[in-house]
């Protein structure tokens, strides 16, 4: 049994990519505002490592807003075809800008329009606004490089608590978790399915 986190993390997630059919990288990010009102979505895992879990986004939206007045989230994988989860949960921070650009970068052009264009999140009169408004980037933007929106960034969570769980026949699950300790080791100890 491997008894790092990030190196089980690796092993399950290379496990999922080679399974899973469809966004192996999807996870659910549990959010709170100040008052402590919960709010969860799918968003993009597009980075991992000891350093942290990396997603991007309108820094903006409403999740950003949730994040800046509560700034500890939640992330979940769901493998289904695996029949296994892994829950995070730590503290975000911001991801650096050369981090946020160059994946920016390396996002497909119609991808770095739309972050132009899109006030996510907001209310939307009706799809025909969003599309004058990608038009109108389109055109701006026509012949040169999309750059990154000074809106649109990298959050990094890091964790603080990390669980790995396994499906088991008649309910009969298999719980690990890892927990990080003030001097920054690891504790490890299994959890009543």
């Amino acid at each position: 049994m491997l008894a790092d986190p990030f190196a089980l993390f690796d092993t399950w997630f290379a496990e999922a990519r080679a399974a899973e059919p469809n966004d192996p990288n999807a996870m659910a990010l549990a959010t709170a505002d100040a008052a402590g009102r919960p709010s969860v979505r799918m968003v993009l895992l597009k980075g991992h490592g000891p350093d942290g879990f990396v997603f991007y986004t309108n820094r903006d939206s409403r999740k950003a807003g949730e994040i800046a007045a509560n700034p500890y989230a939640a992330l979940l994988f769901h493998w289904k075809s695996l029949r296994r989860q892994i829950r995070i949960e730590g503290p975000l921070t911001l991801a650096g800008d050369a981090e946020s650009d160059a994946y920016f970068a390396s996002r497909s052009r119609d991808s770095r329009l739309g972050a132009w264009a899109s006030d996510q999140s907001r209310p939307l009169p009706d799809r025909a606004t969003f599309e004058a408004r990608f038009a109108a980037m389109d055109a701006r933007f026509a012949g040169d490089d999309v750059p990154r929106p000074p809106h649109w960034g990298g959050y990094r969570l890091m964790p603080g608590h990390i669980e790995f769980w396994q499906d088991g026949a008649h309910r009969l699950h298999e719980r690990r978790v890892f927990v990080r300790a003030d001097d920054d080791r690891w504790c490890e100890g299994l959890l009543y399915p």
